[in-house]
């Protein structure tokens, strides 16, 4: 399995597996702008329809090898499974390696085991979704992403925040009026971004399944962004452009970490009239240069300021 990278994710679109337009996404001739999509058989097919959706995607497995493949410039594709017992029956499926790998839903430290001895298939990534009431508690997060680093390791791309869920845990359900910080889960989420990011996860944003407030959407994904958080759930591809072009960096930013990082940086300097270390500030500017690669620079930003050594600006 060759490493993904967690900013590749960008905006992913969920798409139950019983639709007929699957192949066209996958194969980019449909929002080529996406660059993930989550085929999922758990929460967005009905019972009824479980069976007719493992028919979809197995003809879908066909018919992308019938395509020779997926095209290099269309979108990381992945599948959620039901549950474990249907992860391992897609495991061995001889095409399966034609994705990139599977969301796991309700990941929890009791049912870590049993996903890992299922999911086998070296070819296939893991994208792991908190989503149960065990996420409230920082102890059980710190067990859990121990856990998930010597059981996965490198298997696993990125953390979903399964906020939907999490506020169902508490009878709740987003206000149109707020975003999720301004909920229990302005709690949660900088407490699994300080947790797990800590241990070298990076993580994704809940959904906003609100379809007429851009106004809030806007207003969460720069929360989403300041949290650390690398991609969002997206519900509804009107929603792609919005996230991919809220996670472009600035180009003040990145000016900042190309100084940052370079070997010739002073062990402290000023830029834009902010104190930058190279020995603090490395995984910040590692992260955004990064980041600005998969998803570019702002448009109409300024032009950078030279920094200046701290050391000067008495003189």
């Amino acid at each position: 399995m060759s490493r993904v990278s967690p900013h590749a994710l960008g905006a992913t679109l969920y798409m139950p597996a019983t639709r007929d337009d699957i192949l066209d996404v996958v194969l980019g001739r449909k929002l080529p702008e996406l660059r993930s999509v989550v085929i999922c058989l758990e929460d967005a097919v009905a019972c009824l329809d479980v069976e007719t959706a493992l028919a979809n995607l197995r003809q879908l497995l066909l018919r992308i090898e019938a395509h020779g493949g997926r095209p290099a410039n269309g979108p990381l594709v992945f599948v959620r499974p039901r549950d474990v017992t249907m992860a391992a029956r897609l495991n061995d499926w001889p095409r399966i390696a034609l994705i990139d790998g599977f969301v796991v839903p309700k990941l929890t430290l009791g049912t870590l085991p049993a996903w890992a001895r299922a999911v086998s298939n070296p070819a296939l990534a893991l994208m792991p979704t908190l989503e149960t009431r065990e996420v409230f508690s920082p102890n059980a997060m710190v067990e859990l992403g121990e856990a998930m680093r010597q059981t996965l390791g490198e298997q696993v791309i990125v953390v979903r925040i399964g906020g939907n869920d999490l506020m169902g845990c508490l009878g709740l359900r987003r206000d149109p009026e707020r975003t999720l910080y301004q909920t229990p889960m302005g709690y949660v989420i900088p407490m699994l971004a300080g947790i797990l990011g800590a241990q070298g996860f990076a993580l994704t944003a809940p959904v906003f399944e609100l379809m007429s407030a851009p106004r809030l959407l806007a207003e969460e994904l720069a929360l989403d962004i300041a949290h650390g958080l690398v991609g969002k759930t997206a519900i509804h591809p009107a929603q792609v452009s919005v996230i991919q072009d809220a996670l472009r960096v600035s180009l003040e930013d990145l000016n900042g970490a190309r100084l940052i990082l370079s070997e010739a940086a002073p062990a402290v300097f000023r830029h834009n009239d902010a104190m930058c270390e190279p020995a603090t500030h490395f995984n910040w500017a590692t992260r955004i240069v990064e980041r600005a690669q998969w998803h570019g620079v702002k448009q109409g930003d300024a032009t950078s300021i030279e920094p200046v050594r701290l050391a000067e600006v008495s003189r």
